[in-house]
């Protein structure tokens, strides 16, 4: 019994301890290491910027774009971007606008430079057929564009698996190393095996800054570019590729900075309707079930200091979606632990002694939590895998707070009911014992 008391003890500290941090990095100049640690709160709640823009996916499925742009915002760490692709309006197919929110970004300036000038790259050889010679109204002839000669093969940035900085031998020349991945690489071994001798010519947002010539058929799918690049050039060059090149161009038409929707004041009253809601379960297990309520209720506050803390660490978003799934998750706790409760009391009324009912309720009750848990971790992982942005904030925060509960509820709970002192004969010990209106017989 002593051992488990001390173990209880040591479990209830490392929680006050948790609790404790938790309250000190919500203060205006927390200590470094806790400030390193905010909450990160999404577009609805701390508010950010909205930028749309426009591309041409005649060639393309839409949802590339779309998974390159997201692709690239997240390398930056915004927290819960959300990129949508919209169609254009009526008699247009092809155009399309990517509508990208980024939360906290509030400086519009800011959030164009973290979307960037996406590079366009893409291959193209020299066309057989004669350029027509056109005479402009003063009768010069006009000059032919040379870009007009080469036409698309139709291996473009999405085909790109990597792309290394690397020096030339002998010159030590910064260059550009491309490695396709297995479409591309099949596809640049039939425009190189195709064009033996002749250019190919690699374009970037529709300038060419490398124009060689095909030796022989290369098969490895790697592709070099030299452009007379300057070391800081060629890495910025690289990074930009290997962040997402897209396979058309876009173009930026329409900035807004978007304001928190629900603001400080919505804030305060969630915390505090979530407060008053756990104050008011609270008192139902307290009442309800006396003594184990108590030990409830202590669980269920480890277990919102525990979930808060790994929401800080991960770190999850939390948007309006998300505070809702933890909420949930929440209910999932309690649920836990009246299933256990009431396997007890029937127990208690089958005349077992209260360690006794307590260790069979656990028992029994495990297969219905177990059951009930796993379906809603089935749920969410379904939700975060095949869902939007915002989806998947809610299931992240559902996923995890529901395997915390779970913990929470067979771990925490029976680590404090074992360590609850035996009851005595007396009306008092079993009033604290048993549940409702119901009295024990032991």
């Amino acid at each position: 019994m002593l051992k488990r008391r001390i173990i209880a003890i040591v479990v209830l500290v490392l929680g006050l301890g948790l609790g404790y941090l938790l309250i000190r990095s919500q203060e205006p100049h927390p200590p470094a290491f806790l400030a390193a640690h905010p909450f990160r709160l999404g577009l609805d709640l701390s508010g950010g910027s909205h930028l749309i823009y426009q591309a041409d996916v005649s060639q393309i499925p839409a949802a590339q774009v779309n998974d390159v742009i997201e692709r690239r915002v997240d390398a930056f760490g915004v927290s819960e971007p959300v990129v949508q692709v919209q169609t254009g309006g009526f008699g247009s197919t092809n155009t399309h606008q990517l509508s990208v929110e980024l939360p906290g970004v509030t400086d519009i300036t800011k959030a164009e430079a973290l979307i960037g000038q996406t590079p366009l790259l893409e291959f193209k050889v020299q066309s057989d057929a004669p350029q027509p010679i056109t005479v402009g109204s003063n009768g010069v002839v006009n000059p032919i564009n040379i870009n007009d000669s080469f036409v698309s093969t139709g291996l473009n940035g999405s085909y790109l698996k990597q792309a290394q900085l690397v020096f030339a031998q002998g010159t030590n020349e910064p260059t550009v190393s491309l490695q396709f991945n297995d479409a591309g690489t099949k596809l640049f071994a039939q425009i190189t095996k195709d064009n033996v001798g002749k250019v190919v010519a690699i374009y970037l947002d529709g300038q060419v800054i490398s124009a060689p010539v095909v030796r022989e058929a290369i098969t490895d799918g790697t592709a070099i570019i030299s452009g007379n690049f300057t070391p800081d050039q060629a890495r910025s060059l690289v990074e930009s590729l290997n962040s997402g090149a897209l396979p058309v161009p876009i173009s930026l038409i329409s900035t807004e900075t978007v304001g928190a929707t629900l603001g400080a004041q919505a804030v305060h009253a969630g915390v505090m309707a979530a407060l008053i809601g756990f104050i008011l379960v609270g008192l139902f297990l307290l009442i309800w079930y006396r003594l184990p309520g108590l030990v409830a209720v202590v669980a269920l506050a480890l277990y919102t200091v525990i979930t808060l803390t790994l929401y800080k660490l991960i770190p999850v978003t939390l948007s309006a979606a998300g505070i809702a799934g933890f909420i949930i998750s929440i209910g999932m706790a309690v649920d836990a632990n009246i299933l256990i409760f009431e396997r007890a009391r029937e127990e208690r009324l089958r005349g077992r002694s209260v360690s006794e009912a307590f260790t069979v309720g656990f028992e029994r009750a495990w297969t219905s939590i177990r059951d009930a848990n796993i379906s809603s971790i089935i749920i969410a992982f379904i939700l975060f895998f095949f869902g939007s942005s915002l989806i998947k904030g809610f299931a992240l925060t559902f996923g995890l707070g529901v395997i915390i509960s779970l913990i929470s509820a067979i771990t925490i709970s029976r680590v404090f009911l074992r360590a609850l002192p035996t009851p005595t004969d007396s009306k008092f010990g079993k009033f604290l014992f048993s549940s409702g209106f119901s009295s024990s017989k032991k």
